[in-house]
């Protein structure tokens, strides 16, 4: 006769356990490194040699509200400052969370600092503060290939099952593209797709001019694709891990753009810096 007796279930109950109570428990490690604003002031002495660069701030706190109101961009060269004035301002901008390398000529690195939309560009030739939610030039130059497009002409290997589908209504999209359109996003993380797939959607898309790093709760990475209006968006967590894989559809991914509100809000903080040092 069979019984209807049921084992208990393997490690659990007394003594599965370890006995010593001093033990070191293991955790997995935290999440950590979140990057905050602190308000930062430049040396005193620095500040006082430095006249037109004080000038330059309050321009620039004028330009940001400038922006926010009409989302137009604001350039200042500082190729004419004087050496100490340029010292203050790159102590005053510091590194925000945002950068990006923009291909090209001249190739750009770009490095927003510690006031959103306030951005730092250098380069051969260039050496300017440019206030926007994004450079301009990053916009002009984001799809002009830096390795070709081959769209569906890409050569297929027998891992290769979903990416064509996928590439089908990204390039739909792109075609489709207005200004002010909502944005069009393809999560890879939730669809099924094989390492061929993604290695025939990077040849069938190309690479773009622009490449950005946005830092904060772990990082998002952002590549430019050479169809139009095509980002590949990546976000990992503080430990490298990838946990969300997207392609967009969009002028500019959101988590680039500084919006009106941080326009305003890095205007404040300016003059706050500029009351201090006044």
């Amino acid at each position: 006769m069979v019984s209807n007796f049921q084992l208990p279930p393997i490690g659990f109950g007394p003594g599965s356990q370890p006995e010593d109570e001093d033990a070191e428990l293991n955790y997995l490690a935290m999440p950590s490194g979140m990057r905050t604003y602190s308000p930062h002031l430049p040396e005193i002495e620095l500040a006082r040699e430095a006249g037109p660069a004080l000038d330059l701030l309050g321009r620039i706190a004028a330009a940001c509200d400038s922006a926010a109101e009409s989302g137009r961009p604001v350039g200042f060269d500082l190729a004419e400052l004087p050496e100490a004035s340029r010292k203050l301002i790159a102590e005053t901008m510091g590194q925000g969370e945002v950068s990006l390398k923009v291909r090209g000529v001249p190739a750009l690195a770009v490095q927003e600092s510690v006031f959103a939309g306030v951005w730092m560009l250098a380069g051969s030739g260039v050496d300017r503060i440019e206030v926007s939610g994004v450079p301009s030039v990053a916009l002009a130059r984001a799809h002009v290939p830096h390795r070709p497009a081959l769209g569906a002409r890409a050569a297929k290997g027998p891992g290769v099952v979903n990416a064509p589908a996928l590439y089908s209504e990204l390039a739909d999209k792109s075609q489709g593209f207005r200004p002010g359109n909502p944005i069009h996003a393809v999560n890879l993380t939730l669809l099924p797709h094989t390492p061929e797939d993604l290695g025939w959607l990077d040849a069938a898309m190309g690479e773009g001019a622009v490449t950005v790093l946005s830092r904060g709760y772990g990082n998002c990475r952002i590549t430019a694709t050479a169809l139009p209006h095509v980002w590949r968006v990546q976000y990992f967590n503080s430990m490298d891990v990838l946990i969300l894989d997207t392609f967009e559809v969009t002028a500019m991914p959101e988590v680039v753009l500084a919006a009106s509100e941080d326009l305003v809000d890095s205007a404040a903080r300016i003059r706050e810096v500029l009351e201090a040092l006044r």
